[in-house]
């Protein structure tokens, strides 16, 4: 992730979930928000109805690399918190990429 910082802390979170905008998928929810920098922030919710440990991990590595894949074409100066549902356990790469796409494509974020 080039241009895209973590985000950490937990009023980020909260601003992005109460002023942002969202869609969402079977798999996963986007929110996304305006930051006023000239670089996007990348945060990851992947809660225990997902799994144990290692599944949570599993999705969380699968979700970082899609958006890795794709961040050229994402807009910049966003706070971007994808959220991870209990169905997104079972799916593979490919069917989160797609989902992770079209909510991007659904909140006019790629270029």
């Amino acid at each position: 992730m080039k241009q895209t910082t973590s985000i950490k802390a937990p009023h980020l979170f909260r601003r992005a979930y109460g002023k942002g905008r969202s869609a969402a998928t079977p798999t996963l929810v986007l929110y996304a928000r305006k930051n006023g920098l000239a670089r996007n922030r990348l945060g990851l919710t992947v809660g225990t109805k997902v799994g144990k440990a290692t599944v949570r991990n599993r999705v969380r590595r699968r979700v970082r690399e899609s958006y890795r894949l794709r961040e050229e074409t994402v807009k910049t100066g966003y706070d971007l918190v994808v959220v991870a549902r209990p169905a997104a356990a079972q799916a593979r790469f490919r069917e989160l990429d797609r989902h992770l796409a079209s909510l991007l494509k659904r909140l006019e974020l790629q270029r």
